[in-house]
C-alpha cells in the first residue's frame, strides 16, 4: 500500500504561483509513474501532468508552459510548480502513483485562484 500526502495548496491571485508537494510513504523509485490530477466543482477529474521514472513528462494542453512536474527520488517527493495561475486552475489537486499496475491517490489539496 502506497500512501501519498499532498501539501502546498492555498489561495492565490491570478498570475501568482504555488508549488504543490506529494510525499510518498516509500521510495518513489519503485513507483513507475507519478502524476497530478485535478477536479473542479461539477467537473470530472482530469490529468494535469505525469512523470515517469526515466524523467519523461507529459502535460495537459491547458497547463503547458505554465506548470512543471518534477520528482526528487532522494526525498520520495513529487512536485508541481504552478506559475501564471488562472481562475480556471481552481480545483482540488490530487497526487497519483502507479505501481505494479495499481493506482494510488492522495487525499487532495485545494488550490483557489482569485480573479
Amino acid at each position: 500500500q502506497v500512501h501519498l500526502v499532498e501539501s502546498g495548496g492555498g489561495l492565490v491571485q491570478t498570475g501568482g504561483s504555488l508549488r504543490l508537494s506529494c510525499a510518498a510513504s516509500e521510495s518513489i523509485v519503485s513507483i513507475s509513474t507519478m502524476g497530478w490530477y485535478r477536479q473542479a466543482p461539477g467537473k470530472q477529474r482530469e490529468l494535469v501532468a505525469t512523470i515517469i521514472n526515466g524523467g519523461s513528462t507529459n502535460y495537459a494542453d491547458s497547463v503547458k508552459g505554465r506548470f512543471t512536474i518534477s520528482r526528487d527520488n532522494a526525498k520520495n517527493t513529487v512536485y508541481l510548480q504552478m506559475n501564471s495561475l488562472k481562475p480556471e486552475d481552481t480545483a482540488v489537486y490530487y497526487c497519483n502513483g502507479i505501481k505494479w499496475n495499481r493506482s494510488y491517490w492522495g487525499q487532495g489539496t485545494q488550490v483557489t485562484v482569485s480573479s
